[in-house]
């Protein structure tokens, strides 16, 4: 159909709530956004689906989630009944309609007589996670739309090792969801059914108590802690989502006495209305975190975004300032402190290994083989860290020590499988920790770090690209940088052209290798001088973004890299 049909459909519907029927009156005066809410399905891919709230196929609404619950029923169908007895658990975040589209899922897998387990209120993705591993549930299922403005919602599929669904079972669960031509017709259990439904179980403490007692596995030194962590004094805000009471009481519990809450930002808010994005990455979240940390003279202020997957930090500088530090320096920090303490402890396992992503920092690189430590790449998502940890679990190759990716995402102990702010809170604030012992801070501790490995900076370039026009144009440049691959970038040369697309590893001879990692649209080259460039569409946001990483001599040298390949890639992008 046209998405003009679609929208007499939904216009016409018998189905269709009042509440979506008065907003998609008000979109009829605009026809861009109307054409825009119709288009197209919202795309469901591997990682789900995230979109706007709102009438039409193309945003997040009650029948876009049945659609994607049905899709996840239909799946779940085809296995034995044994298996689709185990069930879904659910979970949501803080934002508007989050508790909403949770039970429209429950109440769509009744339908199928399917069981689910939902959570009494906002929980962290990591605890989502950590719940289908704890229950055992076939599959889980997360409300959130992770960092995104407020105007945002969205779903995620969680396979039973707690990790996001991997490649072969999302692809198949996107069939079943692509298959479905009219979500308006989708039958679910009614309210009054759903109240008294013995498929519909309400969770809460009993998986908190769990989650909380395997964190304390993430502490490596209690005695330092005991002696100096809990004088760190430490400002925490979860920015308006579901972080503040886990990450309170994990903090406590590890021994920390000197942490205060952003109390503005400590209460769950679905406007964010303290911030202009509720985003770790973004600088300016952290200006509510400034303000009270110094009032209160704190040595790091930390910052979880809506679902408390993701964590940011800010560090004191000499100056008194506050620098707020990349994804990629959190990780190198966290990666030195985890191996330095293990060796030192005798803990450290010869076959130990760390994990990250094809567009993080090579900075952990060196770190790891300064210890023997092995580091694999796996593609951006962390369901493919996920992955790896259950591969070391079932075949004993490796011994699981950290997994990261630049965009602000990291796992300390594997009772979790997927990001977890949470865990990464407890350990940042050990680290912490570690150099006040010293007299440091974590600023000193990072550019000790450079003057032993090197001078790394990295630089992300996010380039939105909205609508039908948008979604043309990001393909455009995909083929234009995959057909005509550049050969040099700001006056330095390509020696090395990888295609994750079609698992190609080209050399500066024109030597292909072939790749074994599972095919994604991503392209990176490797420059003469060791820095890189990737580039990559984002999987649930309509940008499309480039990587750019280096290893300079000294931050001025390494940060003039960087303006050069940014200023190079602008060049060629137009934006």
């Amino acid at each position: 159909m046209s998405w003009e049909q679609t929208y007499e459909q939904w216009k016409s519907s018998q189905y269709l709530d009042e509440t979506l029927k008065n907003q998609l009156t008000e979109l009829a005066q605009d026809p861009a956004m109307l054409e825009d809410a119709f288009y197209m399905p919202l795309e469901f891919g591997t990682a789900g689906m995230r979109g706007i709230l709102g009438p039409g196929i193309n945003r997040m609404n009650i029948y876009t989630i049945r659609q994607a619950t049905e899709g996840l029923a239909r799946f779940m169908d085809t296995q034995d009944a044994q298996t689709k007895a185990r069930g879904v658990a659910i979970a949501y975040d803080s934002r508007h309609f989050s508790p909403e589209f949770a039970m429209e899922a429950a109440r769509t897998l009744a339908q199928h007589d399917i069981p689910a387990y939902v959570f009494e209120s906002l929980r962290p993705t990591p605890e989502l996670s950590f719940a289908v591993r704890y229950l055992k549930t076939f599959t889980g299922i997360m409300i959130t739309a992770s960092h995104n403005p407020a105007a945002y919602n969205g779903y995620k599929v969680y396979g039973e090792d707690g990790g996001q669904m991997p490649p072969a079972d999302a692809d198949a669960l996107t069939a079943f969801v692509r298959e479905i031509d009219d979500p308006l017709s989708i039958q679910v259990l009614s309210e009054a059914e759903a109240k008294t439904s013995d498929l519909i179980h309400i969770i809460g403490s009993e998986i908190d108590e769990a989650y909380l007692e395997e964190i304390k596995s993430v502490t490596i030194d209690q005695a330092l802690i005991a002696s100096t962590g809990k004088d760190l004094k430490l400002v925490y805000t979860p920015l308006h989502g579901t972080g503040r009471m886990l990450g309170e009481r994990a903090l406590t519990q590890a021994g920390f006495e000197q942490f205060v809450i952003e109390p503005t930002q400590g209460e769950p808010d679905p406007d964010f209305s303290t911030v202009k994005s509720p985003n770790p990455e973004e600088h300016s979240a952290f200006e509510y975190a400034i303000a009270l940390g110094e009032k209160e003279g704190a040595d790091l202020l930390i910052a979880t975004d809506p679902d408390a997957d993701r964590l940011g930090a800010a560090v004191k500088m000499p100056d008194g300032n506050y620098q707020v530090l990349t994804g990629n320096q959190i990780g190198a920090l966290m990666i030195r402190y985890i191996l330095e303490a293990r060796k030192n402890a005798g803990t450290l396992p010869e076959n130990a290994a760390v994990l990250k992503s094809i567009v993080s920092s090579e900075l952990p690189t060196a770190i790891a083989q300064s210890y023997d430590v092995a580091m694999f790449n796996v593609l951006t998502g962390f369901k493919f860290i996920a992955e790896k940890i259950q591969q070391y679990e079932e075949d004993h190759s490796q011994t699981f020590m950290f997994g990261f990716e630049e965009s602000y995402g990291y796992l300390v102990k594997p009772f979790v499988r997927d990001k977890d702010a949470i865990q990464a809170l407890v350990l940042l604030a050990e680290v912490a920790a570690f150099y006040k012992q010293s007299g440091k801070t974590l600023y000193d501790g990072l550019q000790d770090i450079f003057e032993e490995y090197g001078y790394y900076a990295e630089k992300t370039i996010s380039v939105t690209m909205s609508g039908m026009e948008g979604a043309t144009k990001i393909a455009a440049l995909m083929k234009t940088f995959r057909e005509k691959a550049p050969s040099v970038f700001a006056g330095t040369a390509v020696v090395q052209t990888e295609d994750f697309k079609l698992l190609t590893r080209v050399g500066l001879d024109g030597h292909m290798q072939k790749m074994t990692t599972p095919p994604s649209d991503v392209l990176k080259y490797t420059l003469e001088d060791e820095s890189w460039i990737a580039v990559r569409p984002s999987g649930t946001e309509p940008k499309i973004k480039f990587y750019i990483g280096v290893k300079g001599a000294s931050d001025a040298d390494a940060a003039q890299k960087i303006a050069d390949l940014q200023a190079a890639i602008e060049e060629i992008t137009g934006e």
